[in-house]
């Protein structure tokens, strides 16, 4: 049968259009910007794509040893991190999806509670501070390593796996643990990797827990690097004479270079992880 198109489709289709302009447009218009020369920039007649092409920015900020490091600092939070949370995250919400756990109720209204109720900032930083793990990589990946919500996102999709299989594999002589690696993780890659794409986000964009509890700037991550340049305009001033005729590194271009170096990286996860992001969001959206 061929659908018909509404009034309600219509309205609809540009509704999403705008959105999706909306949040591409300045996207682009950085990508535009940090592509062009100098004189276009001054000129204020960049739009939709560069003028005058050059890439003298990007050598700026990737010449910048700061840049390099924190790159390095970033992907070892990112993995780590990732890793340490989903584990924890995904043995704690199996133990709770279990009906015959013993206070399993009790323990998961203690867990929602935490989303209404926290200690905050400054009892967190000094529970930080006495565990000992202030401006180390521990700090960066143990304060925020589980996520309420994605908790109790895995503990729903853990529950809709069927008892059957898990009682086949305890008869097979399989422990709980055995069960949980052999059976349950082999079924669940959409919430994984859709709950570990959330943690991996989140850890990349991490942005206060460096303020917090790092000292060190050999160990800052990527985004305290980006604030940096963003907010005071600060680079390595040897790099920028060093760029062909660029002897003045204008402020905009650069800032929006450093944030497409920071962001494209990123971005290559989603296409890899779609066709099970797709499916992992939907977790809980439909009962049986």
């Amino acid at each position: 049968m061929r659908s018909k198109i509404t009034l309600f489709s219509v309205i609809n289709i540009l509704i999403l259009l705008g959105v999706v302009l909306a949040t591409l447009y300045p996207f682009i218009y950085m990508a535009a910007v940090s592509l062009s020369s100098n004189i276009h920039v001054l000129k204020g007649d960049i739009s939709w794509y560069p003028k005058g092409f050059t890439i003298d920015m990007y050598k700026v900020v990737l010449k910048d040893p700061r840049i390099g490091t924190a790159y390095w600092n970033t992907i070892i939070y990112v993995v780590l991190g990732t890793s340490i949370s989903l584990i924890i995250t995904s043995l704690g919400a199996y133990a709770l999806s279990k009906k015959n756990m013993v206070f399993g109720h009790g323990f998961t209204m203690i867990i929602i509670f935490t989303l209404f109720f926290g200690g905050g900032m400054i009892p967190t930083f000094l529970v930080v501070k006495e565990l000992g793990v202030i401006d180390t990589v521990w700090g960066m990946v143990l304060p925020g390593a589980v996520s309420t919500w994605n908790l109790l996102i895995m503990r729903t999709f853990f529950s809709n796996i069927p008892p059957e299989l898990e009682e086949s594999g305890q008869m097979d002589g399989l422990s709980d643990f055995g069960v949980f690696f052999r059976i349950v993780v082999p079924l669940s890659q959409a919430v994984f990797a859709t709950i570990g794409l959330f943690y991996a986000v989140g850890l990349w964009n991490n942005f206060l827990l460096p303020l917090l509890y790092l000292r060190d700037q050999e160990l800052f991550p990527l985004q305290v690097i980006l604030r940096n340049i963003v907010l005071a305009g600060q680079t390595n001033q040897a790099d920028i004479a060093a760029v062909g005729d660029a002897n003045v590194v204008l402020e905009e271009p650069l800032k929006f270079a450093t944030i497409m170096v920071s962001t494209v990286p990123i971005l290559f996860a989603y296409p890899f992880l779609q066709k099970y992001f797709v499916k992992g969001v939907m977790i809980g959206a439909v009962k049986s």
